[in-house]
């Protein structure tokens, strides 16, 4: 897992080829004009998931993570908490092949984090993540997560 801003977004592009692909997307995109919804970038192998969301109490949270796919989540508007803990402590649920979705377990683990506006958390496959929650209250967030294909 890598958190940090947009501006700084240089430094991880060598981490995979998408990931450059990802923030060229969100550096050139006018964001306040994606209608919410899945958009398709390079088809399949990147495809972007505009959100506009209500953040919700922790304990309505849900733990999940990606097998084929690098998540680039990058908050354009509000501030949320965001849960992260390693897939090795946590116990894995039911996976969802056809929306790339593995539910986890774990009460307890992890740690929790501010994402604020124009920062971006990049999640590879074994980093079990629980976003889009309040800090102290639920607010309005408009987020986009960029979906990179791990094999084109």
């Amino acid at each position: 897992m890598i958190i940090d801003r947009l501006e700084h977004a240089s430094l991880y592009l060598a981490v995979h080829p998408g990931v450059a692909a990802a923030f060229e997307y969100l550096r050139k995109t006018d964001l306040d004009r994606v209608e919410p919804g899945n958009h398709e970038i390079d088809g399949r192998r990147m495809y972007v998931m505009a959100q506009r969301y209500e953040t919700k109490a922790r304990e309505k949270g849900r733990c999940e993570a990606h097998r084929r796919y690098i998540d680039v989540q990058y908050v354009h508007r509000g501030v949320e908490l965001f849960g992260y803990a390693n897939l090795a402590e946590l116990k894995p649920g039911s996976y969802d092949e056809a929306k790339d979705f593995l539910s986890l377990e774990g009460e307890g683990k992890g740690d929790f984090f501010r994402v604020g506006q124009g920062m971006f958390v990049i999640l590879f496959p074994q980093d079990g993540h629980m976003p889009g929650l309040a800090i102290l209250a639920p607010q309005p967030v408009r987020k986009f997560v960029v979906k990179v294909a791990l094999e084109g």
